[in-house]
């Protein structure tokens, strides 16, 4: 059986740096805070910091993992190495399947901040044009992310120093809103996959120069600048905005509105639709590296783990993500959707945490107990998210590994049938 083909490795560390960075920074930093406050009132740093805690327990897991583990695939190769085949299945499935409906999400984002009467339409040339760039390869991938974290980059200085100015003199006052510490966990889950976007460093590893140094000091260079970011901004927007920013639909832009930057209110929109452009390239790009590890140990169609084309990209696994994506975008309301992928990424982490538990040595930036804090706090933010949101992730979890389960037994018979048979006298 011929080995399958290597995807080349083309970036550094800083254009590493710049996808994980450019994930956690897309759409989620547009709307995340308006939720978030209204479970958690004030006490909203308190959750950013909790999430924060939690992010960075799955980040160094991720990182020591993907050290050992330089391919495609992040967790889904790191459990199925470090805990067995089912493990990494149920990590593997849990991200393919909830990070598509998120990049249905940030695609209809995008399609809603540029033209909101054809948002779908908008929504599915995106997805058309960016599956595009990443069929041309990574290393322009990693090129159109860094100049779409420059615009997010500087769109959300804009909004700090609006919110820093203060309001304009036609601006009510903004009072504070109340604390409610039953709220912070619930909050925090929401604000953590704001932060999950390091995974698709993980995710990429395969095609990543040096792995063993490149990868863990992109992971954490981009979480450290995405905490500090976020928890900046849950300060000013807390301040600015007092108690109306748990009931903004657009917090971001409504910061500037009510700031006197007000007439450039749509370089946010603009800033806005860039983000959802950067995030939803670096699904893609994670969600179909994901989809090729998987193929090539058969828990999804073979087909799927084809690398071709000039560029050597996984082009199969890439259309595939692609095609489903926009049949959700014209089929779904995708919003209603995509809070179901939060226990879905959850589950993810947590397997990585335990695989990273089990290694025999742990370098000095990831002990083992933040091993254990970090599964421990994805447990808790799971089963803290709406029941709905856990019943319907549980129920798409359970019918992949019932299907699953359904192929092996399908091949074992097969594989018995295949066995010669003792051979018989001449």
């Amino acid at each position: 059986m011929s080995e399958p083909q290597q995807l080349q490795r083309r970036l550094g560390t800083f254009d590493a740096t710049a996808i994980g960075l450019g994930s956690m920074l897309g759409a989620g930093v547009f709307v995340v805070f308006a939720p978030a406050a209204a479970l958690a009132g004030n006490l909203l740093v308190l959750s950013v910091l909790v999430a924060g805690v939690v992010a960075y327990c799955n980040a160094v897991a991720s990182a020591a993992l993907a050290a050992i583990y330089p391919t495609s695939g992040g967790t889904y190769v790191y459990g199925r190495n470090q805990l067995g085949e089912w493990p990494g299945f149920l990590a593997g499935w849990g991200f393919v399947t909830g990070k598509t409906a998120s990049c249905a999400a940030m695609a209809l984002t995008f399609g809603n901040y540029v033209a909101r009467d054809y948002a779908v339409p908008v929504a599915v040339a995106a997805v058309v044009a960016l599956t595009g760039v990443n069929l041309l390869g990574i290393t322009r991938t990693a090129l159109l992310t860094r100049i779409l974290l420059c615009m997010v980059l500087a769109t959300l200085v804009f909004v700090a120093v609006a919110a820093w100015l203060g309001p304009h003199a036609g601006a009510g006052p903004a009072g504070a809103p109340s604390d409610n510490p039953a709220g912070v966990l619930p909050a925090a889950g929401l604000v953590f996959f704001a932060f999950a976007g390091y995974a698709r460093i993980a995710t990429l590893g395969e095609e990543v120069k040096d792995p063993a140094r490149a990868i863990p000091r992109a992971i954490l260079a981009a979480l450290a600048a995405a905490f500090a970011i976020y928890l900046l901004l849950a300060l000013l927007l807390l301040a600015h905005l007092g108690e109306r920013l748990g009931t903004s639909a657009t917090p971001l832009l409504d910061a500037v509105l009510d700031s006197r930057l007000a007439p450039a209110a749509p370089l946010v929109q603009a800033g806005a639709a860039a983000a959802c452009l950067g995030a939803l390239l670096a699904l893609i790009t994670g969600v179909g590296r994901t989809t090729l590890a998987m193929a090539r140990e058969r828990d999804l169609p073979g087909p799927l783990a084809k690398v071709g084309g000039s560029h050597t990209v996984p082009y199969v696994a890439e259309l595939a993500v692609a095609a489903v994506v926009i049949l959700l975008l014209v089929t779904t309301d995708v919003m209603t959707v995509v809070g179901f992928s939060s226990f879905g990424v959850l589950v993810y982490y947590a397997v990585a945490n335990a695989s990273a538990f089990t290694l025999a040595t742990h370098p000095g930036y990831a002990p083992r107990w933040l091993n254990v804090l970090g599964f421990l706090g994805c447990a808790v933010l799971a089963f803290t998210l709406p029941r709905a949101s856990v019943l319907a992730m549980a129920a798409v979890l359970a019918a992949g590994v019932a299907g699953r389960a359904l192929v092996l037994r399908f091949r074992q018979p097969q594989r018995q049938r295949q066995r010669p048979g003792p051979r018989g006298p001449d």
